[in-house]
């Protein structure tokens, strides 16, 4: 008997012009890729004429227990997660809460000053597009590094070059742009994206961990070339209960990873991307205005083409000029691109691989995309 789950997608395939022969052909073209790469689960889906037309998962989410990977399964997505703070940014920039403009210094509650040069502004725009001129050398954490109050060698967190002209992807930026909301809001973070984002788009996620079932959550697989073999990493569910036991809002925000700690499922982010591919809104959800989500996929650095949390990127899908982002942690990667234009979308994670590149980019999140935009959109 056919499930109801794949009767839903084969209508959407038909409906998007995809036959049963090219449906299957994709799924076994992607099963292959599974082991070619060595992956130990794969989640993908694909987004069509601005409808979501296909999910499926593929492999485990926990080899231990020998347990398959599902479509409601829940991954921590890894650099992806900036674009969800960056658009909670912009809804505040909306509310006249901030400016892009406005002084991060006095955002954020310390002095963030590049002592190359004092006299330079490092504002809202420059933290949010990683032209700060600030870098992860002495870690992302904790505040405190940063900070010229407690932080010993916080002069070390600055590039030489003067803020806003010059390029430096940086985590340490989005943790302090989870700060400001809670500056801003006078709320949690983690609270105010679910929401502020998650709950009106129907999406199930967040950064807590103690928030989320836990029987959801995607076993995290770092590849040991040296034996082998996939190993485990607890750390990317790590509670951090005592931590949080001792919260101080507006300061220990980096707990919960506003650079990185969003955990979603392939299909909900893919969701998520539909709001941004049509630029604010999704299912009758304004989430950002039109302008805010523009100005987001808008670069700022010809050097990386990189925007507000979302860069372009034309080769990941050869001729196609994408938006998106892509994220790496704990052995999971994770991508995210979208043409806003022709409004179709490809989301792929995978908890494990043997992580080969070919031309800077990880094997399995282009060729998976490449061969789902070939079978399913092309």
């Amino acid at each position: 008997m056919i499930s109801k789950k794949l009767l839903s997608t084969l209508c959407l395939l038909l409906f998007s012009g995809i036959t049963f022969a090219q449906f299957t052909q994709a799924e076994a073209e992607l099963q292959e890729l599974v082991k070619k790469t060595n992956a130990v689960g794969l989640a993908v889906a694909v987004v069509k004429k601005g409808k979501l037309i296909y999910t499926h998962s593929f492999g485990y989410k926990d080899l231990e227990k020998n347990i398959p990977l599902s479509d409601s399964d829940i991954f921590r997505i890894a650099s992806i997660s900036k674009s969800f703070s960056a658009t909670t940014i912009m809804q505040l920039a909306e509310a006249k809460k901030l400016a892009l403009t406005d002084d991060f210094s006095k955002l954020v509650g310390f002095k963030v000053r590049n002592p190359k040069f004092p006299e330079t502004v490092i504002t809202l725009k420059m933290v949010l597009s990683h032209t700060s001129s600030i870098n992860d050398s002495e870690g992302y954490f904790n505040l405190d590094v940063i900070n010229p109050e407690k932080g010993k060698n916080w002069e070390k967190c600055y590039n030489n070059y003067e803020p806003g002209k010059g390029y430096m992807y940086c985590n340490l930026n989005f943790n302090m742009i989870g700060t400001v909301i809670e500056k801003i809001t006078g709320q949690r973070f983690d609270g105010y994206v679910k929401k502020q984002i998650l709950s009106p788009l129907g999406l199930y996620g967040g950064y807590w961990v103690e928030s989320l079932q836990q029987d959801r959550f995607v076993t995290l697989y770092e590849y040991n070339s040296n034996l082998k073999k996939f190993m485990p990493s607890p750390l990317a569910y790590a509670p951090r209960t005592e931590e949080i036991s001792n919260y101080v809002l507006g300061y220990s925000t980096p707990i919960f990873s506003p650079t990185g700690g969003m955990k979603i499922s392939a299909t909900d982010l893919a969701k998520y991307m539909t709001m941004h591919m049509n630029y604010g809104k999704y299912n009758n959800k304004r989430i950002i205005s039109k302008k805010s989500s523009k100005l987001m996929q808008t670069k700022v650095s010809d050097e990386e083409s990189y925007g507000l949390a979302i860069r372009e990127d034309s080769t990941f899908i050869q001729g196609k000029l994408l938006k998106g982002h892509t994220g790496s942690a704990y052995g999971l990667f994770s991508s995210m691109f979208f043409d806003p234009k022709e409004k179709f979308g490809i989301v792929v994670i995978t908890n494990g691989c043997d992580p080969k590149y070919t031309s800077g980019k990880n094997d399995i999140r282009k060729l998976s995309s490449t061969l789902l935009y070939n079978a399913l959109i092309k």
